[in-house]
């Protein structure tokens, strides 16, 4: 039985996952906690990495081992392959200014042409979060740290390159910088690699920073990348969204709905998408395809606050919102609570709206903030499908998908049946399925079966939609 390992080097913690590469079979697995903040410095992921293997039984049998990482995160290396600074990760928000002045730059002082010009270059609009503007950010605030750049890569490429045995001089390591590689959903979200072109734009890179560092080698998403000391395989790995995409068995069609503290709506596409709007923004995937992702500031909280507000938990938040009417008698949550990025809206607040003494019942509000919840995610996703994405099937994951009002009322909101496929740790399970099929590239990605998916189903309710529409576009159109 050869066994693949899939690892999470996620914002929060490091999880492995040791699965039989034919069946899919979980062998064993472990985690173990990142340090909190925005900014980290990589030597806490790889501390993470073997105390997650060492929990999960170690790695020595593993005939393969491929990392999902979370995406955008800036890690620079001078020439002996040493950490320059702690990388910023994907949540750190002081390069947004950086992001808004590389929009203009592109278009010439004008923000409006500046977008349409990323999304046509590199299928994504620079935000805080891309790696693009953290370089800049880099440039402009820390320069001499900037001077002693050599590489710049992603988490998952610098775990991926120490998991090869390479390292930085001063720990023994080869400073190989040459051998350091990505794949293509990861590369994707760095704001300097065109999806359209499958190429770095080096162009954008000398705009954002000035210099042209050495960038990862691009593998493909069957292609070996190296081994570890102990003769595994390495796969090239992936973006965390493209991952659970992998791990979920996801095709064209498909759309993948993340529930966490905030929202994440991304769907497999065979072609590359261009979004002037910056509302989406065009990756590509972990298997040779594209994965436009629409993301919320707001997600699960808005159902923590609802509880919080009502003074219940979330089983009872659950029973009063099924109990409640479609629509909730006119009741609309516009649910951006803490700013909101699907509209780009940073300082918006939440608002309230239709409150009368009929509605002022515990069982409307309910209903209103599960319904304004889908229908914030739905917005998402009318963002992709008016690209041309197609969505046929939604699965719902992540903490939020454990409610059941979301469960039911989603295929309402969203016109789709909903599946709901049991908890599971999918950016490390995509991670094992990549390794599987780096370790026999002819047979395409294992089949693995998932037991236990549920499906739901409902009629579809477009005048909930339309009525939040109409409520939530006085905010959308206020001035902030």
């Amino acid at each position: 039985m050869a066994l693949a390992a899939g690892i999470d080097s996620s914002t929060q913690s490091c999880k492995i996952v040791i699965r039989d590469s034919a069946s899919g079979e979980l062998v064993r697995s472990g985690r173990a906690p990142h340090p909190d903040g925005t900014e980290v410095h990589p030597d806490r992921w790889w501390e993470a990495c073997q105390a997650a293997a060492a929990a999960a039984g170690g790695l020595e049998d593993v005939a393969a081992l491929a990392v999902g990482g979370q995406q955008h995160g800036m890690v620079c290396l001078d020439e002996d392959g040493e950490v320059v600074r702690p990388a910023l990760l994907w949540n750190d928000t002081r390069s947004a200014a950086a992001a808004a002045d590389l929009v203009a730059e592109l278009g010439g002082g004008d923000p409006e042409a500046g977008q349409a010009a990323w999304a046509a270059a590199c299928g994504s609009v620079p935000v805080a979060s891309l790696t693009v503007a953290k370089l800049r950010w880099l440039a402009e605030h820390e320069p001499a740290q900037a001077a002693r750049v050599a590489a710049v890569c992603l988490p998952h490429d610098w775990l991926s390159w120490r998991l090869a045995g390479h390292g930085p001089k001063s720990q023994g390591g080869d400073g190989a910088l040459a051998a350091l590689a990505t794949d293509r959903s990861d590369a994707s979200g760095t704001g300097y690699w065109s999806p359209r072109s499958e190429s770095w734009r080096l162009d954008l890179l000398k705009l954002a920073f000035g210099a042209e560092p050495l960038l990862p080698a691009v593998a493909g998403p069957d292609q070996a990348i190296g081994e570890t000391p102990g003769g595994a395989v390495v796969g090239p790995g992936a973006g965390d969204n493209a991952a659970a995409a992998l791990g979920l068995g996801l095709t064209e069609g498909d759309v993948a709905v993340s529930i966490g503290t905030s929202g994440v709506v991304s769907a497999v596409s065979a072609f590359p998408t261009e979004d002037p709007s910056g509302l989406v923004t065009g990756f590509a995937d972990a298997a040779g395809a594209y994965l436009p992702l629409a993301c919320t500031l707001n997600g699960a909280r808005i159902l923590d606050g609802a509880a919080r507000l009502l003074g219940v938990d979330h089983a009872a938040l659950d029973r009063l919102a099924l109990d409640g009417p479609a629509g909730a008698d006119g009741l609309v949550l516009v649910p951006y609570l803490e700013g909101e990025r699907t509209p780009n809206k940073p300082q918006a607040t939440g608002s309230l709206h239709g409150l009368r003494l009929a509605t002022m019942t515990p069982v409307h509000l309910a209903r209103a903030a599960v319904e304004s919840l889908l229908c914030l995610l739905a917005d998402c996703l009318d963002a992709m499908t008016r690209l041309g994405v197609p969505a046929r099937r939604i699965t719902l994951i992540g903490g939020g998908a454990k409610s059941e009002a979301v469960r039911r009322l989603a295929p309402a909101i969203f016109g789709l049946d909903a599946a709901v496929p049991p908890a599971g740790e999918y950016v490390a399970d995509g991670a094992a399925r990549q390794a599987a099929w780096v370790l026999d590239p002819t047979a395409g990605p294992p089949l693995w079966e998932r037991a236990g998916t549920v499906l739901f189903s409902a009629q579809p309710a477009p005048r909930v939609r339309e009525h939040y529409a109409e409520v939530r576009d006085l905010v959308w159109n206020r001035p902030e």
